[in-house]
Order: C-alpha cells, then structure tokens, then sequence
C-alpha cells in the first residue's frame, strides 16, 4: 500500500525559460534549472512554500524536437500550458504495483530518474480523464 503526501508539483509547458519571469513576478524565488537528458527537457522550479517541500512550479522547455514538452506545444498551438501534475507519494514501487494490480494504464511500470533527485512514473492520461498524472518519491 502507498500514501499520497501532497501535491509535488505543476508541470508547465513553455518555449522559453524567460517565461519564468511571471512566477518571479508573483514573488516566487527561482531555484535553479535541470537539464534531463533522457526526457529531452530543461527544468526550471519556483516553489510556492517556504519550506521547499511541495507546491512547486515546474517549467518545462524541450531540448529537442521529439520531447514530450515540443509535442504538447505544438498540438496546443504553439502556446504553453499545464502539461501535467504531479503527486508526492511516500512509496513509488508500491504506488506502481497497486495501481498495475487495479487495472490502472501506466506509462511508466518502474521508477526512474526525474528532475530534483525524484524518482519519478507516469500514469496514462486514459486513466486520468485526460490529466497526465506523474507520481513522485523524494528522498
């Protein structure tokens, strides 16, 4: 069995890093950006509560062509916009295997890597009413 811990994070889709400026603009403080290699994505994060510990903001920019973060843009008509969110869960392995045991469509059957040292998987947005659902482990 697993727990969901809060809300980890919001994934916007952006063409530009400099869009951060908003979330700055709202008194957010910008803590530095990632690049992930293997989703083809450049990260940016802005967390909405003193402690760090959840409510961030994540900007996400493609770093080529065929990242997800490129096609979401592009079927969204060249804008941004939400493109997932992601929930804090204390026991990602276990998350994955009651959810599979369930029925539920996953992306990702394992964990892997994601940005900020979470591990991190996706459940199919068929699963979700059309919501791409990211489940995260954090230290």
């Amino acid at each position: 069995m697993f727990k969901i811990l809060g809300v980890d994070h919001i994934g916007i889709a952006s063409t530009d890093l400099a869009d951060g400026e908003f979330w700055k603009l709202l008194g957010l403080q910008y803590t530095g950006d990632e690049t992930v290699a293997d989703q083809k994505v450049t990260t940016a994060f802005y967390p909405t509560t003193e402690d760090k510990q959840h409510g961030e903001i994540e900007l996400l920019v493609a770093t080529d062509e065929t990242s997800p973060i490129a096609k979401f843009i592009e079927k969204n008509g060249g804008r941004g916009g939400i493109q997932h969110i992601a929930l804090r869960v204390d026991n990602l392995e276990a998350a994955l295997a009651d959810l599979k045991e369930k029925g539920v469509k996953l992306i990702d059957e394992k964990p892997r890597k994601g940005a900020g040292g979470a591990m991190i998987a996706f459940i199919h947005p068929k699963a979700t009413h059309g919501v791409l659902l990211e489940l995260c482990q954090r230290g």
